[in-house]
Formats: C-alpha cells, sequence, structure tokens
C-alpha cells in the first residue's frame, strides 16, 4: 500500500475562470506548473492529475503525469478527489489545488507529516501567518484560528481573532486550500450533511468540525499565490519564476 497518493482536481468550466488550467504561465500550462512541484514531494509516491476536460487530460499526459477521467458534475474539488480515491489503496490523499502553480513541495510534506506520524488525525491542512494588513478585511483571504494543539478551532473569512482592546499580540493566520485526508474519512465525507455554518461562511472544511472531527493544521512561512482569476495570471506572470 502506498502511504501517500497526491490527487490535482483540474475542471476546465471554473466560473471566474474557464480554461484555467491550460492558460499559459512563463510559457507553460498552469497544470504542468503544478504537476511538477508536485512530484518533487517525497512523502507522497504518486500524483494523479483528475479531470473531466480532454485537453487537459492532454496537456497533464504530455508531461508524463498520469490522469483519471471523472465525472463532469461534481460540486467541489473535493467530490473530484474522493471519487478517484475511491479507487487507490493508499492510507493517505493529498488534495493539491490545480491553480496553485507555486505550490511548495516541502509545504506538501509539512502538512503530510502528522497525519503520517498519528493513525488517529483524520485529516490536514495548511495555514501561514498573514503579513498584509489589507488581507484581514479581505473576505477572499479565508482566516484560521488554532488551538494549543495546533487543531483548528474555526476558518472564517473575517477578521479572526478580533484584538479587543489593542493591547494583546495575535497572530493572524491564513488559511491554505491544501487538504491531506486518510482516504477512509475522504470517503465518508461526502456522506455528511452540509452544515449551518459551512452554508453561511462558504467554506466546506467548517463542515468537518461541525460534525466533530479533528483537523490537523501545519503552519508554513508563506502561502503561495493562486490564480483565481485572468488578472492573478498576469500579476504572476509579471514576476520571475519561482523555484521550489
Amino acid at each position: 500500500m502506498a502511504q501517500a497518493v497526491i490527487v490535482i482536481p483540474a475542471r476546465y468550466h471554473s466560473t471566474r475562470f474557464p480554461g484555467k488550467p491550460l492558460a499559459k504561465l512563463w510559457g507553460k500550462p498552469l497544470i504542468q506548473h503544478v504537476y511538477e512541484r508536485a512530484v518533487q514531494s517525497r512523502q507522497c509516491d504518486r500524483v494523479i492529475v483528475a479531470t473531466d476536460d480532454a485537453g487537459i487530460a492532454a496537456a497533464a499526459g504530455r508531461v508524463g503525469a498520469e490522469v483519471a477521467m471523472t465525472r463532469p458534475d461534481h460540486p467541489t474539488g473535493t467530490d473530484r478527489v474522493a471519487e478517484v480515491a475511491r479507487g487507490l489503496d493508499c492510507d493517505l490523499v493529498v488534495n493539491v489545488q490545480g491553480d496553485e502553480p507555486l505550490v511548495d513541495p516541502a509545504a506538501i510534506d509539512a502538512a503530510v507529516e502528522p497525519l503520517a506520524a498519528d493513525a488517529a488525525i483524520p485529516m490536514g491542512t495548511l495555514c501561514a501567518p498573514i503579513e498584509e494588513t489589507a488581507d484581514l478585511a479581505d473576505p477572499n483571504v479565508v482566516k484560521a484560528v488554532l488551538d494549543a494543539a495546533g487543531f483548528a478551532l474555526y476558518f472564517s473569512r473575517l477578521p479572526i481573532p478580533f484584538v479587543r482592546d489593542g493591547s494583546a499580540e495575535a497572530t493572524r493566520y491564513q488559511h491554505i486550500g491544501l487538504y491531506v485526508y486518510r482516504r477512509e474519512f475522504l470517503l465518508k465525507l461526502g456522506d455528511l450533511e452540509p452544515t449551518p455554518l459551512e452554508q453561511a461562511e462558504k467554506l466546506e472544511q467548517l463542515r468537518v468540525l461541525e460534525h466533530g472531527h479533528r483537523i490537523r493544521v501545519v503552519i508554513v512561512p508563506k502561502a503561495s499565490p493562486g490564480v483565481d482569476t485572468p488578472a492573478d495570471l498576469a500579476a504572476l506572470e509579471a514576476i520571475e519564476p519561482d523555484s521550489p
């Protein structure tokens, strides 16, 4: 049995940026950047691109990626990853977003390590300290509050924790949408009913917390920039390529 398998969900029909995985950055499709970084993970034995689009499958195949064709009607990337996970023989499944061209292989490994060491942890993710004041008020930058043992207490689009009198020091953390699941837990996630906080914040990880499950959070130095819109892509194109 493989210890950990990375699955990269990549769909063509993104609402804000159709065809995003095939968009070129520094001369290569986004999906190629993500794949080439993911295969550098030392904790994972295999990397699979999960897509419902023949063009994305072809682009991934040209760089040697293993491809799994999935159903076209998945509401979330997690559901697409779970479809692939049903056919895997592994303990851990890592969801690396297909729009993170600068994902750090070391960050992937850092997220996997707690679950590899402790079979009681069902799920893990990443956070990084928030350094820009503007990010605190940005609802697209999801914040996380952790307990003393490094497990998530809550995720929100609001700037939490709130420092009431200004005298206390509080580090705010940005959630990074990379997830590690124990395979059996991932397959059960789809059976969990949507929850009020999840629906209010539009954050699917809150479903896990509201049903009483734990999410281990690893803090990394910084978050890598993702690509949600053509403007995000243009901003990345303007900087020098980064090497992991």
